[in-house]
């Protein structure tokens, strides 16, 4: 039976303790807050470390609360906190959706949606989502504060910008905006999905008026894909033809990168993001048609 090797948890009530304690102890040390994937390979040998900073007792880390007009996500809130929220629901349905297949439940009300990002496993539906939604993520060393893309946070299997005694400290995901939807769809053999897709999509006067899509889990990272506003720009969403969106999952395909691994060889994972991409931006566009007119009954 695998046990873990022992180690020391170290509790902190600041931004700044943390720091301060993961410099001191240096490259024995690692931030701790789901745990769920962490504690995996700790007890699997794949890591090792002699001190834990549980980041859990920070107050203003563990916040949701939407904060003019964005979603303001504190880096130890809980996936499931995220999914049965009721502010989320309202202004942020799809997100809720994305939510509600990460892993399982257990999984969900341990493990942190920060805590995802930051661990940057080249196999997981947040990312993917976030970058199509257009977030950004708020870092913290100390009493020091900076923001970047998702694009720009993850830089590779388990890699990320995070510097020496810094944060995850919040993720702020940007309003959707009337006649705006999205839609995230994975292909996964068990648990970790093989391929992930998100497709943001944006409807005035009943033409697409903007759009993103982001492809993940089948390359080392989640990619925005280039060109799809300007392909899909002025589109009736009911003309969206084979064609098109043959087009896209094409050009999609190509920016994704494919790797084999042992989910698939990359013609294989190639052929999966051309088959959801198609499926996201069909389903996207209706959700975004719909909300348009619900928009305009509300406004009439």
């Amino acid at each position: 039976m695998t046990t873990l090797a022992p180690f020391q948890i170290h509790r902190v009530l600041s931004v700044a303790e943390a720091s301060e304690r993961l410099e001191e102890l240096g490259d024995e040390a690692v931030i701790y807050s789901g745990g769920t994937e962490l504690l995996l390979l700790m007890k699997l040998g794949f890591a090792s470390y002699e001190h834990l900073v549980d980041i859990k007792p920070i107050e203003p880390l563990a916040r949701l609360e939407v904060r003019d007009g964005q979603l303001v996500i504190g880096g130890t809130v809980s996936h499931r906190t995220v999914e049965r929220s009721e502010a989320v629901a309202r202004g942020w349905p799809d997100l809720v959706e994305m939510e509600r297949r990460v892993a399982n439940v257990r999984v969900r009300g341990t493990g942190s949606l920060g805590g995802n990002l930051a661990f940057a496993d080249p196999h997981s539906d947040p990312a993917t989502f976030l970058l199509a939604a257009g977030a950004s993520v708020e870092l913290g060393r100390g009493e020091q504060r900076r923001s970047m893309s998702i694009e720009q946070f993850v830089l590779g299997p388990y890699e990320t910008a995070l510097q020496a005694g810094e944060l995850l400290c919040a993720i702020r995901v940007p309003p959707l905006g009337p006649g705006a939807a999205m839609a995230h769809l994975r292909f996964a053999f068990h648990e970790r999905p093989a391929a992930t897709v998100s497709a943001w999509l944006a409807v005035t006067e009943g033409r697409l008026r903007d759009a993103r899509l982001a492809v993940g889990s089948v390359g080392v990272t989640p990619v925005l894909v280039p060109g799809v506003a300007d392909a899909l720009a002025g589109t009736d969403p009911a003309a969206i033809d084979g064609t098109l969106l043959a087009s896209i999952g094409e050009a999609a395909a190509r920016a994704a990168e494919p790797v084999s691994d042992s989910n698939g060889g990359d013609d294989y994972k190639a052929a999966l993001v051309r088959i959801l991409v198609g499926r996201a931006i069909v389903e996207a566009a209706a959700r975004a048609v719909h909300r348009s007119m619900n928009a305009k009954e509300v406004g009439a």
